[in-house]
């Protein structure tokens, strides 16, 4: 039988057991036992669901969940993997101890996912109405944020859904406050041109205008090369030697994946050596830096977006946060 449609049937014989075991508990103490406080929000897919006044056992289905409940003060219990990783983002994997792992991002198992017993999924951007109604089963599930909007309203929103708006308005003030000391501290690279490139087997692609880091390095006052201007969250088609000139800018960040199926350390050596690259303005002023591609170059809540914010300082300042 395929796994979604057992899972329904697996929770009815769950349940049916529960009531079994519980038949000869008293009375008394079953009318002891208040129902869960609830209420209602509106998801990102204008889905109006009820949700746990105050979530125990949070599942999340993709990394800019994870981030902002890391953010929030919400540990949850189970979490898939980063895109193309085998585990969680490396820059979450601190936080993240221990969160038990609930399959590849795309792909959850609905059988480990039930097995941890959630009172609430956060399902991220998924738009699959199949998925959606099975999780729905097993837990109050919300699509947690639009595809391509930016982290900050993303965030918002999971605030609401996990109560903890308090929280968030903290984080975004210290946050604010921290990309404003960065522009002040970073004086004559203020206003500079950033490239943010990510290497892949076919070759290096530039993110685009709307992409995640891109927005954060706006916040700083940085602009993006004219190529990188394009609308869009996504990221270019790899570009060969002679279209390099694409990604020269004052400043270029460059990422690689470190572990994972994207993981390709010789391809990325080997473009460092090329001589169209060491060409670009930014290898010649030796202003190429090497960054996390799991970090920079793919979707990213709040946590994410402070970290940007650390690189960045480390990168042209030579300094910690």
């Amino acid at each position: 039988m395929p796994t979604r449609l057992f899972i329904p049937a697996l929770i009815a014989v769950v349940l049916a057991l529960s009531a079994c075991s519980n038949s000869g508990a008293e009375t008394a103490s079953a009318a002891a036992v208040a129902p869960a406080a609830t209420r209602s929000i509106v998801d990102a897919a204008g889905q109006t669901v009820r949700v746990p006044a105050r979530a125990q056992r949070v599942i999340v289905l993709s990394e800019i969940d994870l981030d902002a409940a890391l953010a929030l003060g919400v540990k949850p219990v189970g979490a898939t993997n980063g895109r193309g990783q085998g585990g969680v983002p490396s820059y979450l994997a601190g936080a993240a101890a221990g969160v038990a792992s609930v399959g590849s991002f795309g792909q959850p198992s609905l059988d480990r996912i039930l097995a941890l017993q959630p009172d609430l999924i956060l399902a991220g951007g998924n738009a699959d109405p199949q998925l959606l109604a099975q999780l729905a089963h097993i837990a109050p599930t919300v699509v947690s944020f639009k595809v391509g909007e930016s982290w900050r309203d993303s965030f918002a929103r999971m605030a609401e859904v996990l109560g903890r708006g308090d929280a968030a308005r903290t984080f975004f003030a210290e946050y604010d406050a921290a990309a404003k000391q960065l522009a002040v501290d970073l004086q004559g690279n203020a206003g500079a041109t950033v490239s943010i490139v990510r290497w892949t087997a076919q070759g290096p692609v530039y993110m685009l205008g709307d992409a995640f880091a891109g927005r954060v390095l706006a916040d700083v006052g940085f602009a993006r090369p004219k190529p990188q201007q394009a609308s869009g969250a996504g990221h270019s088609s790899p570009m060969s030697r002679e279209a390099l000139s694409q990604i020269d800018a004052d400043w270029i960040f460059l990422g690689a994946f470190k572990t994972g199926t994207k993981a390709d350390p010789a391809g990325f050596a080997r473009l460092l050596q090329e001589p169209e690259f060491k060409e670009l303005a930014a290898a010649r002023a030796g202003h190429v830096r090497e960054v996390d591609a799991a970090l920079w170059t793919s979707v990213g809540g709040p946590l994410a977006a402070r970290q940007l914010l650390v690189d960045v300082r480390a990168a042209m300042l030579g300094q910690p946060s």
